[in-house]
């Protein structure tokens, strides 16, 4: 069943290792069946301990699966293939609810801020060995988070949100470790976390954020990181409230060697205010981005944390891309400065949309979440079910799967294209499609 490849290592990390090259230079394909544990430790003469220790690190950053009975196999798709894949594509005359794109009518111009950011580079263009945060943009986003409350640290800037939590993971993780994330959650960070060959640990949440008890349970288990979306959490909306804050840094507390990493993916569209986590913990990264206020193609995201955790991020970019473009880093310096979003309006805006589908479903029986930003997550029995006859019905919205671990299954909506009218029509096909299902804390 293996051909001519022949698995080797006297070390679990070894043999780990030996399959992966096999994967990676197409001699172990898809689908290929490893030996069984026992046989496999005699032919390299380990104990079978060491080979079950390192099928299990292979389960776990997604190389391998498992299937009873049936043995080991490689999988028949890498670690890395992203969960959007799993989107349903809406063909003519469908409406896609499942992009998760901003409203393209509430994202600023960004002529005038392109040509200020480049008369600014005309008379001093960034080059090699400059400073790699623009000084105004470090002092408008640190004077921003400092009245956020967020602990004083320094300025980097990352190439957007999932580029920032990368980088601050392999700044302190190695693979095999561990990594708390909430569940459902965001689809992307969910593919990361395996892809650097780390293992994911879900941690359940309700509309106020992670459960106390689920990170204290997930930290006890020894996640070396702790991932929390302080708002407009993608896919369920939940935002971390006052009292959950508190009792989420009395859990913190009791383990400060833990990574804390926090994603404010609801910056500039959530007039709730942001309760930071940051300060409890010896390492820590708070990361910003500008993707959903003032559009996904500026990618950028503003990250600071601990000196530390700065400074390895920071060193390891220079050795890579080096720094985000001073270009763009002049443009959001100019949007910000200006007061280009006008954050109030665009959370009432998506406020009115979330909350009328949110109240119109509960009106027909159907439960569903959307405390803040642009998503209402409504569980379901039958996830493949209610997608399929929701497409059928002319809305393609994003299966469960995308973001799920262990949480029951559910669907995402995304509001940012609906009119008023759509709402009564949208809640009709919803009821129709997906029966109320039992009530339950998204865990």
């Amino acid at each position: 069943m293996l051909g001519e490849y022949r698995i080797s290592g006297r070390r679990a990390s070894e043999i780990a290792a030996s399959v992966e090259r096999g994967v990676a230079s197409g001699d172990l394909a898809p689908g290929h069946v490893l030996p069984p544990m026992r046989e496999l430790a005699t032919l390299l003469g380990v104990n079978p301990n060491t080979v079950a220790a390192a099928y299990r690190s292979l389960r776990e950053r997604g190389v391998i699966e498992t299937a009873g009975r049936r043995g080991s196999r490689v999988r028949p798709r890498p670690a890395s293939t992203a969960r959007g894949s799993l989107r349903v594509e809406a063909p003519p005359g469908v409406r896609d609810l499942g992009d998760g794109n901003p409203d393209p009518a509430l994202l600023p111009g960004l002529g005038e801020a392109l040509a200020v950011a480049a008369a600014a580079y005309g008379r001093q263009p960034h080059l090699y060995g400059d400073a790699t945060v623009v000084p105004r943009f470090a002092e408008i986003a640190r004077a921003e988070l400092d009245a956020d409350g967020v602990p004083g640290g320094p300025v980097a800037v990352a190439s957007g949100s999932l580029d920032a939590i990368e980088r601050v993971l392999t700044a302190h993780l190695r693979p095999g470790d561990a990594v708390a994330v909430e569940d459902p959650g965001w689809g992307a960070l969910l593919d990361l976390v395996p892809a650097l060959g780390m293992r994911v640990l879900p941690v359940a949440l309700d509309e106020d954020g992670p459960l106390p008890g689920e990170v204290e349970r997930a930290l006890r288990a020894g996640a070396g990181a702790l991932v929390v979306t302080d708002r407009a959490q993608n896919p369920t909306g939940a935002t971390v409230t006052d009292r959950r804050a508190e009792e989420l840094r009395s859990v913190l507390a009791e383990h400060p060697g833990v990574l804390l990493i926090e994603d404010d993916h609801g910056h500039a569209i959530v007039d709730l205010p942001v309760r930071p986590l940051a300060g409890v913990t010896e390492r820590w990264a708070f990361v910003r981005s500008v993707s959903k206020a003032y559009g996904p193609d500026l990618r950028l995201a503003v990250l600071t944390g601990d000196g530390l955790t700065v400074d390895r991020v920071t060193g390891r970019q220079r050795l890579g891309p080096g720094w985000v473009s001073g270009l763009l880093q002049r443009t959001v310096a100019h949007l910000w400065a200006t007061g280009a979003v006008d954050t109030p309006a665009v959370a009432r805006s998506y406020g009115e949309r979330r909350d009328a589908l949110v109240r119109a479903l509960r009106e027909r029986g159907i439960e569903a979440y959307g405390r803040t930003g642009m998503n209402v997550w409504v569980p379901v029995g039958d996830e493949t079910g209610a997608v399929a006859r929701l497409l059928h019905a002319g809305w393609a919205v994003a299966p469960g799967a995308r973001f799920r671990i262990a949480s029951p299954p559910g669907v995402r909506l995304t509001v940012s294209t609906l009119s008023a009218a759509d709402i009564g029509p949208l809640a009709d096909a919803v009821a129709a499609a997906a029966p109320p299902a039992r009530p339950v804390s998204y865990g």
